[in-house]
Order: C-alpha cells, then sequence, then structure tokens
C-alpha cells in the first residue's frame, strides 16, 4: 500500500518540527521565547540564502546533458573527452554579461555560453560566448569594461555615454560592437545562438605534438535573432524570457543540440601568421583554417534546484584536462587567476566539493580544512611525504602543454604581425558579411543607442570610431544620429 501520508517537516538537522504555521509563544498571544529554535533557523537562514551574484554574467540560467565524439580528433589531442566514441557528461550555464540577476534576458549584450564536462580525467571547463570575439585583449583593462557596462556611482543608473566613452578610446572593441549592434546581438533564444570558445588553447597529442584551436558550437536549431523592437516588448513583458524557453522546451522534449567543430592550427604556423592569432579581438578565417567537425553536444535534462545546480556552478578555464592547454592569449591567462578567484569569495573556498562542481574522477589533493569543508582528509597532509600520499606523475601525464617565450618585461602590445590592425575585421563584416537589411538594422540599432544620452564630445569620437570600421557606416550613423537630435 502506497504511503499517502506527507513527509513530516523537519529542521535542518533533521529532527521534526511541532509546527509550520505559529511560533512558540507565552500563550496565544504572548511574546514569541528565544528557545523557539526553528523559527529562528528559518529567519536566519532566510537571511542567508542569497551568495553574492557574480560581478559579471549575474543574469543566467543552464541545464544538464552529454558530449558525444562523433568524428577522429586523436590525431590533434589526447584529452579523454575527444577521443573516437567518448561520451561525456555536462552542465552548461547561459547568460547576459553585464545586468544583474533581475535584469531582463533580452538586453542588447552579450551572451555566455559557459561549459563544464565531467571527464575521467577530471573536470574540463570551458568559458565562452555566443560571439567569436572580444572587446578587449589584455585583462589590464577588463575590470573598467565590466564597469563602464554597469551602474554610476552617483545615481545608480546604466549610462550609454560611459559605454561609448570606453569603447571609442578603446579602438580593439569596434570588431565586438558591431557584433553587438548587429542582429546577433540580441539571439532569439539560447537555443538559437552559436557558442564560441573566443579564446584559442592548446590541443597536444598522443605524440606530442602541439596544435592552436578555436571552438565553435553550431546550433543544431539554427541562428534566430529578435529585432530590437522585439526584444524591449519581451524586456517588459517577459524579463526571464531566454530562461523560460529552454526549461520548457526540455520539459516538452525538445532537446536543443549544437554541433562542435574546431579549427585548427598547425603549432609552427602562429608565429608568421598575418596577425596574431591569439588577440581575442580577431576571427581566424574559415578559408585559413576550416572547421572540422567533432560531436554533438546535447541538452535533456533541466536543474532541480537552481541555486544549488546553476547559481553555484563554478566554470572556470584553469580546469584543463591532459591534452588540452592554454595559448599566450592575454585575456584566457588572465581568466585563468580571476575565475576561480571569484568563485572563492563568491561562494567559499570549497566550492568544488559542492555536488554540481565535483569531478566524477577521484580527487586526492592536499588541500585541507576552509569554511564548507566535508571531504574526509587523512594524514599526511602534506608533500613531500614519506606516509604513502599522493604523487605527482610526470611520467605518466608530462609536462603541462605550454610554449617557448623569451624577451624583455614590458608593458606593451604585441606587434609582430602584419595585418594587426583593430578595424579590419569589423570592416570586413559590414561589408561582406551582412547584407543590405541587416546594415540598416546596425545603422538603426547604434543610431538608436547613441541617441539615449550620450554626450556631444563622445558622439563625435563615435561618429570617428564608425568611420574608422567602415566610412560610409559612419556618415550613415552621424546622419541618422543628427536627425534624431533635430
Amino acid at each position: 500500500m502506497t504511503d499517502t501520508q506527507p513527509k513530516p517537516t523537519t529542521t535542518d538537522a533533521g529532527i521534526p518540527v511541532e509546527s509550520d504555521d505559529h511560533s512558540l509563544t507565552v500563550g496565544p498571544d504572548g511574546p514569541i521565547l528565544l528557545h523557539d529554535h526553528y523559527v529562528i533557523e528559518q529567519m536566519a537562514q532566510f537571511n542567508r540564502e542569497r551568495v553574492p551574484e557574480r560581478q559579471p554574467h549575474a543574469k543566467g540560467g543552464g541545464a544538464f546533458g552529454r558530449f558525444e565524439v562523433t568524428h577522429d580528433v586523436s590525431p590533434f589531442t589526447k584529452a579523454a573527452v575527444f577521443q573516437p566514441g567518448a561520451k561525456t557528461e555536462l552542465v552548461i550555464r547561459f547568460s547576459t554579461v553585464a545586468g544583474e540577476r533581475g535584469s531582463p534576458d533580452t538586453w542588447r549584450d552579450p551572451r555566455g555560453f559557459a561549459i563544464k564536462f565531467y571527464t575521467t580525467e577530471g573536470n574540463y571547463d570551458m568559458v565562452g560566448n555566443d560571439t567569436p570575439v572580444f572587446f578587449l585583449r589584455d585583462p589590464m583593462k577588463f575590470q573598467h569594461f565590466i564597469r563602464s557596462q554597469k551602474r554610476r556611482a552617483d545615481n545608480n543608473l546604466r549610462d550609454h555615454d560611459m559605454q561609448w566613452d570606453f569603447w571609442t578610446l578603446s579602438p580593439e572593441s569596434a570588431h565586438q560592437v558591431t557584433w553587438l549592434m548587429g542582429d546577433r546581438g540580441i539571439p532569439r533564444s539560447w537555443r538559437h545562438m552559436n557558442g564560441y570558445s573566443s579564446h584559442t588553447y592548446m590541443w597536444v597529442n598522443a605524440q606530442g605534438e602541439k596544435y592552436w584551436v578555436k571552438y565553435h558550437f553550431i546550433s543544431d536549431q539554427g541562428v534566430e535573432c529578435l529585432t530590437q523592437g522585439e526584444a524591449d516588448a519581451l524586456a517588459s513583458s517577459d524579463g526571464d524570457y531566454h530562461t523560460r524557453d529552454l526549461y520548457e522546451a526540455i520539459g516538452r522534449g525538445e532537446f536543443p543540440s549544437w554541433t562542435l567543430k574546431m579549427q585548427i592550427m598547425p603549432y609552427e604556423d602562429a608565429a608568421t601568421y598575418r596577425f596574431n592569432p591569439f588577440d581575442m579581438t580577431k576571427v581566424w578565417p574559415h578559408a585559413d583554417y576550416p572547421l572540422l567537425e567533432v560531436g554533438r553536444l546535447t541538452l535533456d535534462r533541466n536543474p532541480t534546484d537552481y541555486h544549488s545546480e546553476i547559481e553555484q556552478l563554478a566554470v572556470e578555464p584553469s580546469n584543463l584536462v591532459p591534452g588540452i592547454g592554454p595559448s599566450p592569449d592575454k585575456m584566457l591567462l588572465g581568466r585563468m587567476f580571476s575565475y576561480p578567484d571569484a568563485h572563492r569569495a563568491r561562494i567559499g573556498a570549497n566550492y568544488n566539493q559542492l555536488p554540481v562542481n565535483q569531478p566524477i574522477a577521484p580527487v586526492n589533493s592536499y588541500s585541507k580544512d576552509g569554511a564548507m569543508r566535508y571531504r574526509k582528509v587523512s594524514d599526511p597532509v602534506y608533500a613531500p611525504n614519506s606516509k604513502g600520499g599522493p604523487q605527482a606523475d610526470v611520467a605518466r601525464y608530462g609536462e603541462p602543454a605550454g610554449w617557448y617565450s623569451d624577451g624583455d618585461m614590458v608593458h606593451a602590445a604585441q606587434t609582430l604581425h602584419a595585418e594587426d590592425d583593430d578595424w579590419g575585421q569589423a570592416g570586413t563584416l559590414v561589408r561582406v558579411v551582412m547584407d543590405d537589411a541587416e546594415r540598416d538594422r546596425l545603422v538603426s540599432n547604434v543610431v538608436g543607442h547613441l541617441l539615449d544620452g550620450v554626450t556631444e564630445p563622445v558622439l563625435q569620437r563615435a561618429f570617428e570610431y564608425w568611420r574608422n570600421v567602415d566610412d560610409e557606416l559612419g556618415q550613415r550613423i552621424e546622419k541618422g544620429v543628427r536627425a534624431g537630435q533635430s
């Protein structure tokens, strides 16, 4: 016989409670007693149930799924996750960049595309976006960029003037800003956008041969975008539109998927390539390095507790498994520090022990103590030791994937490649990739953005900024702004 009785309410220690409705008082109308530990627990827990939101990428959602290898790329990497026939469980988090947790999903903003693969060799994490480029190439400016997209110190309002002030003083932003102000600045849904590593990584095969790679997750649903008008209407009527769309699609059994394709550059090509291949503001033309198919990512399970499974998810590009390493991409190298540091500050030192962050691979580390540690440790708790503790095995796993570098210590941009300019690829995107209708919408989007509180000195720089991208485009934008001001 099925037990139809509801489960008894308990304290967080598992002790049955006497009432869900009434505090313990002196008589029905008397004062509440301090020793009603359950009501104290309820109030104290409520006051502490929010962890600090992420600094960028605060608003987001996600789901669980799997990655299946469909094509053999073992000649390029020994990583277990990419070996023929491998199937790997994963979790993914989509997000906007600038908005707070309560901001609308449909603001014009890049979308985060962050994945944690639970591989047999440990967690492999990838942070990416729905664009193949980024605003910056050096982490020195990242904090300032994010603050320019957030809220002013005086009135606590977002301000287009400070956004354009930063962008126009940072010409390397032109390629990403052109993406942002174009159609793909607002995807129709997370299911209908691509994901890109944006960063360049290193792959190493079983023979120790090295390659530079970029990841492209191509949406099997196709790429679809919202117009500014559609996005504004949804921001008013359903601020959680993208979150809802993904959750309901998976609930209906419409499991979204992406095909992973790689660009692979021979190691030696990087030194003499026509522009810096590690510059995050650039793409590698497909004519030079065509896409090679690797496998398929499918999302088929919704979270059951958003806080523990999505909000406390900690993805960090420093989680690199054997066969995969970093590149000289300065933004990547900066993020390898900043992401795990942010997790320690936001969630706590032992964030990797939370279920959503736990690897399926065995953990044999010497990390010890700290708040919320529950994984048991035993002596010896130091290395080296002669007591049988774990030991690193260079012979088995090899040295970490790396590259040769030398030179004086300088604060300088790399200038060794013939086509390292800030405007060329943005101009190609406008003139070659976009059609007339897309260019018209780009002009409209930029004009609307510039008319929203941007001051005259910044406007002058913005017009020059767009003329550097494409002279005709810049003239159309200036004409549109002046017409809107009259």
